[in-house]
């Protein structure tokens, strides 16, 4: 899982209080010209289809964009309501890109961040764009 290991600094996602290996987790796989182009990792439960981690190894070519319809598609196929994420308050760009796709905020975690710190230390205190990190963001897309 090498994409999972230069995103995330290797294959343990914390969010909501919840530690995933996203190595173990379901999993859809972009492929351009033979290559990996991104990777989505989910989980399903009564809330719906949660994505756990999203990459687009190549950048701005629809492979995101392609892996969120898939999910959403998944989660249609097995009767759930929603696709949710939580997101950090830095990730601007995620923001821009989940919210273009339909995705609306349902909640926000203050905090929540410096309380994954805890089961995951090397999640630093600085973000992107050097904005401090602290809370989530949680988002849906309704089905």
């Amino acid at each position: 899982m090498d994409v999972l290991t230069s995103s995330w600094g290797g294959t343990t996602v914390v969010a909501h209080g919840t530690v995933y290996d996203a190595a173990g987790l379901p999993a859809l796989l972009a492929e351009r010209d033979g290559r990996v182009a991104g990777l989505l990792t989910y989980t399903l439960s009564g809330q719906g289809l949660e994505v756990v981690s999203l990459d687009a190894v190549v950048r701005h070519v629809g492979v995101g964009s392609a892996l969120l319809a898939a999910a959403a598609e998944v989660a249609r196929q097995v009767g759930a309501r929603r696709v949710w994420l939580v997101t950090t308050n830095d990730n601007l760009d995620a923001l821009r890109f989940y919210q273009r796709r339909g995705m609306r905020i349902v909640a926000v975690g203050p905090g929540a961040v410096d309380t994954a710190r805890i089961l995951k230390p090397s999640i630093p205190t600085t973000g992107e764009y050097g904005i401090a990190l602290h809370d989530v963001l949680t988002l849906e897309l309704r089905l």
